[in-house]
């Protein structure tokens, strides 16, 4: 009998992050871990162990030349990896393929029927470009896994979708102009929030114009809001029919974060899961991933993420 939610935890995974003092730090993993266990989540998912990308699952998104960039300032650990966000550490390379090994590792298993949902903690780093990291994110998970269900598994769409605080852009702007990626992303305003994107005017280009849908959130935005917003996706989503969900959950946008100014509660998280799951069982055989994201608040991350969970196993 196959598990229906696997859950990924490890120390690999925990190793991705910029020291104790950094927002992004380790502590966000042992928060995230330690709720898991002391709700009683654990005996109702199948844990599964980290896993690495190698060279060439990295490169299926990004650059050579910036896989090489990565590769050569994590034997030393010094200077940034973008303009000023995201620092060097000794390791970092391959604490950050192991987060995309994660990710992928979990894609795979839901392709092959080994579980029908997971949730892989630390991931979802979608600021990453192509050629260069941003906003805290080396490599990008979420869109290595895009390349892969769409190149490897020929899936004709898959949805994207994202409740993070902060706007998408690694992911939104590598699939721009691709009208397979169906992307949905409810953010705070870009004019109040890094990285600034993700109007509502943004809906994909040339022949994937209208396969985007942005919604900015004004600062201070509380459930009622978002559930608001909610209805917009399900919509869109029941238009599309995509075939395989992605869920980037960061838990910034519940109110108390310290780099954001949403305002939701884990509500808003178990929501968003439960409907995401229903619309997957009805319309994806069951496939939906969800990957942890953003969230600097230690509480807000233990509430937001295993609320998400909960609903995954439900």
């Amino acid at each position: 009998m196959t598990a229906e939610t696997s859950v990924y935890l490890g120390d690999a995974l925990a190793a991705y992050g910029f020291g104790s003092e950094h927002p992004f730090s380790p502590k966000r993993y042992t928060a995230f871990k330690q709720a898991f266990e002391a709700k009683g989540l654990a005996p109702r998912c199948r844990i599964e162990a980290p896993v690495s990308a190698d060279v060439a699952q990295l490169e299926s998104f990004h650059t050579p030349n910036y896989v090489r960039r990565v590769q050569a300032q994590s034997k030393y650990g010094q200077g940034y990896l973008d303009y000023g966000d995201t620092p060097a550490f000794r390791g970092v390379f391959e604490a950050a393929a192991t987060v995309v090994g994660t990710t992928l590792d979990a894609t795979r298993r839901i392709m092959k029927g080994q579980c029908r949902r997971a949730f892989v903690p630390i991931a979802g780093l979608h600021h990453a470009a192509r050629d260069m990291a941003a906003g805290f994110c080396v490599f990008n998970d979420c869109g290595v896994a895009l390349e892969y269900l769409r190149r490897e598994c020929g899936l004709g769409k898959v949805a994207y979708v994202d409740i993070d605080a902060h706007h998408g852009d690694g992911v939104f702007y590598a699939f721009e102009g691709d009208p397979g990626v169906i992307i949905a992303d409810i953010h705070q305003d870009g004019r109040t929030l890094y990285p600034g994107t993700g109007h509502t005017a943004e809906t994909g280009t040339g022949e994937a114009s209208g396969t985007k849908l942005n919604i900015p959130m004004p600062p201070g935005a509380g459930d009622h809001l978002f559930m608001s917003a909610w209805e917009k996706v399900e919509q869109f989503l029941n238009a599309q029919r995509p075939e395989f969900i992605l869920l980037q959950c960061g838990a910034d946008s519940i109110a108390g974060d310290p780099i954001t100014a949403m305002a939701y509660s884990a509500a808003s998280y178990s929501h968003a899961a439960t409907r995401l799951r229903a619309f997957a069982d009805q319309h994806c055989e069951g496939r939906l991933l969800a990957m942890g994201g953003g969230g600097y608040n230690l509480e807000n991350i233990a509430s937001g993420w295993t609320a998400v969970v909960a609903k995954l196993v439900k």
